[in-house]
């Protein structure tokens, strides 16, 4: 179904390939041995190739790698690229390597010489699926043999047999040329090598700088190293980077005590998106079990009116692919997700594969199903608690093929229906060989599908699930509260190589997840949380309206809300006007008017205070820069010295920048109050209230100078 491609073993030694290998193999792999420039090092590769590093589309990827020979010889190199519309056009491509070690039908992208051994090279990804990737390197003869030619020109050494190697050199690139650019190699190879020209004049044209780029265009590669395997690169679209969501149960939207529907929650529509969000998601919208219902609170018996856990899916009249009685059709479905369309924003559904006993599943195929010895089948349980309305499924049992085949036509019924983006509840429960499976195959028929995995658990296994094709993940940030635990959890997450595949989602709140730090510190603990979650990271969610309204009333000693929303219908006030809703509002406008802030990549910058946190986003072209202050004390205020030494040159944006900065030619608008300051050199002084604002969101302007005396800032 899926398969590893193994590297072949190179012997260690000559010895040890005569002992070990046939004469034809032996003579193979000396041929092998024979080329002179080893690949070490590519970025980004994730696991060396075995799973896709990841880009959005319109991004231009950069890749490096070592290209390291003996001796002093020079070394040049290219990047061979396929992109996804030449791996459709030849579909056996990518059995062997993408497309063979001859990178036939390959975009190729020069590499530039970055440091020392070190080289890199950028292309544009302009299409969304899988591409693939990877280095050339030789020998650059001809480059050598200039080197040297100008090194005994300044030593005033006598060149004439350097020429006549020079003229060799360019008869060999003669070879490899064609049309009007070969008639211009054989007249310099033939200048070189003729003793009636003065050295002098020979070697200036030697060393010519066209002459060399006309060389350079037709390089020897008969001894060309090509790095196998062949690396993968994921382009999703820019929503995989850059979301706002917002969690809302449709059947809260009805009128007081009285079930909702999808008619009733297009009403809410306008509210959610006046917001600034642009990802709807909904908890599961399917029938719900009656056996072992959870009654309100999770309590184990229902009462009569308890509407029971969207998450426990399945009743007689359907499953993964029915729509709640309540709710209404699949027609009223379809007719809720072109309203939110219209509105800007874009539907995301919650696939929760587990079922209740309730689930025609159970019925239809019980061989999906682990059976314990009296032969009821295994309900889940966390110990010390039962889950008895949720039956797991089995991945391991016999029926796998037609049980793995039907999960994956849950996806495909609702992308039938217009759906391309997935909330996945619990992956990390389920076969990772299922994911990988279910998800490459998804997505090399659907390029612009995202999933996000609900997976709060281990980070080697939350990797994992990112390597296998989720696109984000929810995170731990929901339990880092200091400064310095956010300084140490964004490092983890910017440095390659988790930054390559693992997208985080960071999320204050969940219907599962009340955390403590918003029980018991009032409105500037939502603010705050706000904050950190919506600048921190490019993507970030809510679940609403519980957030906004700022519901803190805890289930007893639990980070857990009690009357959880999760077991009964629950009324919001969404006008009252306490309401966190400007707040968002603004941050979320701020969001999408800085493109700086479009990214997860920051910088961190010291503070003589400690609860203070204070970074730096800088968009990829440099035009645009935001700076940001935040109080991490939600009860009192804060003020400190926020050292900018290293604000730009950090972001490697021009020079005259820093230069602005340093000559207090720099504006601190804050985008938040819309004050604003003067910079004052390599040091900023603030001081955040939490009780007025959590943060300060400069947006930084340099001063342009006009020969009018009118002078402005941008």
């Amino acid at each position: 179904m899926f398969s590893v491609q193994p590297q072949p073993a190179v012997p260690a030694t000559a010895a040890e390939s005569a002992e070990t290998l046939c004469p034809a193999e032996a003579i193979v792999a000396a041929e092998n041995e024979r080329r002179p420039v080893l690949i070490e090092a590519i970025q980004p590769a994730v696991d060396g190739g075995l799973y896709a590093a990841k880009r959005v589309l319109g991004d231009l990827v950069s890749v490096s790698a070592d290209l390291i020979t003996d001796g002093h010889d020079l070394v040049a190199g290219e990047l061979l690229i396929l992109s996804p519309e030449h791996l459709r056009s030849q579909p056996a491509a990518g059995q062997d390597g993408a497309g063979g070690a001859d990178g036939a039908g390959a975009l190729i992208v020069p590499l530039e010489p970055l440091s020392m051994d070190r080289h890199g090279a950028r292309f544009l990804v302009d299409a969304l699926g899988l591409w693939h990737f990877t280095v050339r390197a030789w020998i650059d003869h001809p480059a050598t043999w200039r080197r040297g030619l100008q090194r005994k020109l300044e030593a005033g050494q006598d060149v004439s047999v350097e020429l006549s190697i020079g003229a060799q050199l360019l008869e060999g690139a003669v070879a490899r040329a064609a049309g009007s650019e070969r008639a211009l190699l054989e007249r310099a190879a033939r200048q070189l090598a003729n003793a009636a020209v003065p050295v002098e004049q020979r070697a200036r044209e030697a060393l010519s700088p066209e002459l060399a780029q006309l060389v350079a265009r037709y390089p020897d590669r008969r001894l060309a190293t090509t790095h196998a395997p062949w690396l993968p690169l994921r382009v999703d679209r820019e929503r995989a980077r850059f979301s706002s969501w917002y969690e809302m149960f449709p059947r809260s939207t009805g009128a007081r005590g009285q079930h909702g529907s999808f008619a009733s929650a297009i009403e809410r529509l306008p509210y959610i998106a006046g917001m600034g969000f642009d990802v709807l998601y909904l908890p599961p919208i399917h029938p719900i079990g009656h056996t072992f219902r959870k009654g309100k609170n999770n309590q184990t018996r229902a009462s009569d009116g308890d509407v029971g856990s969207p998450w426990a899916i399945g009743a007689a009249e359907g499953g993964h692919k029915s729509i709640h009685a309540a709710l209404g059709t699949l027609e009223d479905f379809e007719r809720f997700r072109r309203a939110a369309e219209s509105h800007g924003l874009e539907l995301a559904l919650d696939v929760a594969l587990q079922v209740t006993p309730d689930h025609p599943y159970v019925h239809e195929h019980p061989e999906w199903f682990k059976h314990r010895p009296d032969g009821t089948i295994q309900y889940a349980e966390n110990p010390p608690k039962k889950y008895q309305d949720i039956y797991p499924f089995d991945f391991e049992c016999d029926a796998w093929r037609s049980l793995w085949v039907e999960l994956k036509s849950i996806f495909e019924f609702w992308i039938a229906r217009g759906v391309r983006i997935f909330r996945v509840d619990n992956p990390h429960t389920k076969s990772l060989g299922f994911w990988r499976w279910c998800l490459a195959d998804l997505s090399a028929r659907h390029p612009d599908l995202i999933f996000l995995a609900e997976a709060f658990t281990r980070p080697a296994l939350m990797h994992a699930l990112a390597k296998l094709g989720f696109t984000q993940s929810y995170t731990y940030f929901t339990w880092r509260n200091t400064a310095q635990e956010m300084r140490q959890y964004l490092k983890e997450l910017n440095a390659a190589p988790v930054s390559d595949f693992f997208r985080p989602n960071f999320w204050p709140n969940t219907p599962d997840i009340l955390p403590e730090h918003l029980q018991h510190a009032g409105r500037p603990a939502f603010a705050l949380r706000l904050t950190l979650a919506a600048l921190l990271s490019s993507n970030y969610g809510i679940y609403g309206p519980a957030f906004e309204l700022m519901d803190n009333a805890p289930r007893p000693g639990a980070e857990e809300y009690v009357d959880n929303e999760k077991y009964e219908l629950k009324s919001w006030d969404v006008e009252r006007e306490d309401s966190l809703a400007p707040l968002i509002t603004r941050i979320n406008a701020i969001r999408k008017e800085n493109p700086a802030l479009q990214q997860t990549a920051l910088s961190f910058h010291p503070c003589d205070n400690e609860l203070l946190l204070c970074f730096s986003k800088h968009s990829p072209g440099g035009d645009n820069s935001v700076l940001i202050v935040i109080n991490m004390d939600p009860h009192n205020p804060q003020a400190g010295w926020i050292d900018l030494n290293d604000l730009f040159p950090a972001a490697g944006a021009d020079a005259s920048a820093a230069a602005a900065l340093h000559r207090r030619e720099l504006q601190l608008h804050d985008l938040l109050s819309d004050a604003r300051y003067l910079s004052q050199g390599q040091r900023l002084y603030v001081r955040l209230d939490p009780q007025s604002a959590p943060a300060h969101i400069f947006r930084l302007r340099r001063l342009v100078r006009t020969e009018h005396d009118f002078d402005y800032f941008v």
